[in-house]
């Protein structure tokens, strides 16, 4: 890939492993393999979208962490210079069960770390933080060192250059409770430029899930913009100027309730790349994510331009 690049994800990667049957794990009989993380799925989801996209992130030396790397680059599009290789850890696992197929349970594999999480200021030496037009950190990096200390190195690099996205990404089996998640996530909020967030994570980082306080609160910090996932009320964009405006939803038929919010990050990014305003480019994550939701996996369904667009035009899916 010789164009420059324009969109850099920093963030946890895993091996997915996806039921083929709905409903609780003991009833599924076959399991299709796939990739996804949420900044995997992010820089995904932007590639697909026509982007020149990297992901900083690390697997083990294993043949699962090969076929990520071969995945990444054969398979999606994405950049995986910035793709290191832990010597001993051994790369991330996720099992999902669809039951039900809106609300699914992951059960990482991620003992006694994941080599993600084990990120060092050398692993990201040579990435063009300060000068990509966007990078996405989800909130998770925060959840442990060595990765929590080496993330906020490359932010204090960035220096708040827009576009620097914060995607709230709660995952509580990562965080020891509720507390220490809003200790670590609070700070890195005076670091960003856009933060990205459910009510639920809103309410972890600036302490309430309604959405016109929340938005407040993520104002405060000095953002450019907060923007609140209202489910299918659909998404409200607040901006310094007063602005607030909620983008409705599309509505579909959920087959599965993972990656829409991974699309959505990928639009997102694709409009802020195209130049749009805001509530333009939260408009095209909505479809993206509309799309996503409707389909099983998550690389793998990231959706086209020409999707996109169609849907958009016909106003539902």
């Amino acid at each position: 890939m010789t164009a420059p690049l324009e969109l850099v994800t920093i963030g946890r990667v895993s091996v997915d492993l996806y039921p083929e049957q709905t409903g609780p794990m003991r009833n599924v009989r076959t399991l299709a393999k796939s990739i996804g993380g949420t900044t995997t799925n992010v820089a995904v989801a932007a590639a697909r979208l026509g982007h020149h996209v990297a992901t900083v992130t690390k697997v083990g030396d294993d043949l699962f962490g090969r076929d990520v790397v071969h995945s990444l680059e054969h398979d999606f599009g994405v950049d995986a210079t910035f793709v290191t290789t832990h010597p001993s850890l051994k790369t991330a696992l996720a099992f999902v069960e669809l039951d039900p197929p809106e609300d699914p349970t992951i059960v990482f594999y991620r003992e006694p770390r994941a080599p993600d999480s084990e990120l060092l200021p050398a692993d990201l030496a040579d990435v063009p933080i300060e000068d990509v037009p966007i990078l996405w950190v989800p909130a998770s990096q925060f959840a442990v060192e060595p990765t929590r200390s080496t993330t906020r190195h490359a932010l204090t690099r960035r220096s708040r250059r827009a576009h620097t996205v914060l995607d709230l990404d709660w995952r509580p089996t990562f965080w020891q409770s509720e507390t220490h998640a809003r200790e670590h996530i609070a700070p890195v909020l005076h670091e960003v430029s856009i933060a990205v967030g459910n009510r639920t994570e809103c309410r972890i980082a600036v302490g309430s899930d309604d959405p016109d306080i929340a938005a407040d609160r993520l104002l405060a910090c000095g953002l450019d913009a907060a923007i609140v996932k209202l489910g299918a009320d659909g998404v409200m964009v607040a901006l310094p100027d007063g602005t607030r405006e909620t983008v409705p939803a599309f509505r579909v038929d959920v087959v599965c309730g993972l990656g829409a919010g991974d699309a959505f990050g990928g639009a997102l990014c694709h409009g802020l790349l195209s130049g749009w305003s805001i509530v333009e480019s939260v408009r095209y994550g909505n479809a993206a994510g509309a799309i996503v939701a409707g389909r099983l996996r998550c690389a793998d369904d990231m959706p086209t331009l020409d999707e996109i667009d169609a849907l958009i035009r016909a106003g539902s899916v």
